[in-house]
């Protein structure tokens, strides 16, 4: 039997929900708390939207959002189907700004 092994993890420190960023967002410029909740409610409708008419979602420095898929292999194409599908996922591409984040993290041992 191996030996037991450690492993680091990344640990969340909180959480922020829609409400409150629609609150930070309010400081930060001239358009009231309400309607910032109002834009983000109506960008979530919109991404579902393109993304089950197949789009890609491109939100420009924030990132693109892709539907995913994985399947089974077939031997012919043609009997490749939505049968043979095994997993759907919402893909993540994150822009320049968000991927240049992971560069400038700093880590610490929880306790």
């Amino acid at each position: 039997m191996a030996p037991e092994k450690f492993y680091a993890a990344a640990i969340a420190d909180g959480e922020v929900n829609l409400d409150k960023l629609a609150e930070q967002i309010s400081y930060q410029c001239t358009v009231t708390e309400s309607d910032c909740y109002a834009v983000l409610l109506s960008l979530e409708r919109n991404i579902i939207s393109e993304l089950e008419q197949g789009r890609i979602v491109k939100l420009g420095r924030l990132g693109n959002f892709q539907i995913g898929v994985s399947s089974e292999g077939r031997a012919t194409a043609e009997e490749v189907t939505s049968g043979a599908i095994t997993k759907t996922r919402i893909l993540f591409r994150p822009g320049k700004r968000l991927r240049s984040l992971l560069n400038d993290l700093s880590f610490r041992k929880a306790s």
